[in-house]
């Protein structure tokens, strides 16, 4: 029975730290990363598989689909976390930023789940499962991330047609996290408006993206459904 899970972007991050703990926890992880860091070693130490994939670039990502299907019969799972950040500037291509912004969040997952499905489907386990990485601003939009904000808005809405469309073995389910980890250059006043936009007034953690993942994978009746992890944001 394979147990192998596809992480993209797992250069950093939550996506680092998916691959390292489900790793340790008996997955055969294979991941994906753009840009070579001195940390990806420690996930080969690990036993991950590493494939350095520019989603930018069509055919980079066409090849990585080429060699996971050279390489693997079967998947267990694939977790769709490879990001970017892209904020509005409006002296700047806008077509050029939203379009950057849905290739990676949309057409790129869009495109792994039709090819990958197959592999998905002949794991002999009940269940597959894709999960897609949305965010909290799927429901609320953003004032400076408007395209980074529609992209994972249409990463969300690929989970409702792909869920019908591969039931019941693939289970397709989304985690929507908000504040889960600070980045190293945030400055005190920015953490602090930030905690106080939620109920639960802390960091999240790379943790809670994990335990939602091992829920989704665990589950054997959730699927079209969003998992939400932002400390209560929405009642504040």
């Amino acid at each position: 029975m394979s147990k192998t899970i596809l992480i993209t972007g797992v250069g950093k991050r939550v996506g680092f730290y998916l691959a390292q703990h489900l790793s340790q926890e008996g997955y055969q992880v294979v991941g994906s990363y753009r840009t070579l860091r001195p940390a990806l070693q420690q996930l080969e130490a690990f036993g991950v598989k590493l494939f350095q994939c520019d989603f930018y670039d069509i055919a980079q990502t066409e090849q990585l689909i080429a060699e996971l299907k050279t390489n693997y019969s079967s998947l267990r799972g694939i977790i769709h976390n490879a990001s970017d950040w892209l904020p509005d500037k409006e002296h700047e291509c806008a077509i050029t930023t939203i379009e950057k912004m849905m290739r990676i969040h949309a057409s790129t997952p869009y495109a792994l789940n039709l090819a990958l499905a197959p592999l998905l489907q002949s794991n002999r386990l009940q269940f597959s499962d894709i999960i897609h990485i949305t965010d909290y601003v799927v429901d609320k939009g953003s004032k400076k991330h408007a395209a980074y904000a529609a992209s994972k808005a249409a990463l969300q809405n690929l989970t409702l047609s792909f869920a019908a469309k591969y039931a019941p073995k693939i289970k397709v389910n989304s985690i929507a996290p908000a504040m889960l980890m600070f980045n190293p250059d945030d400055d005190d006043n920015y953490k602090q408006k930030a905690l106080n936009k939620a109920l639960i007034k802390q960091e999240g953690g790379e943790v809670e993206a994990l335990r939602a993942v091992k829920y989704l994978l665990d589950s054997s009746y959730t699927t079209g459904q969003t998992l939400k992890i932002d400390g209560g944001r929405h009642l504040v």
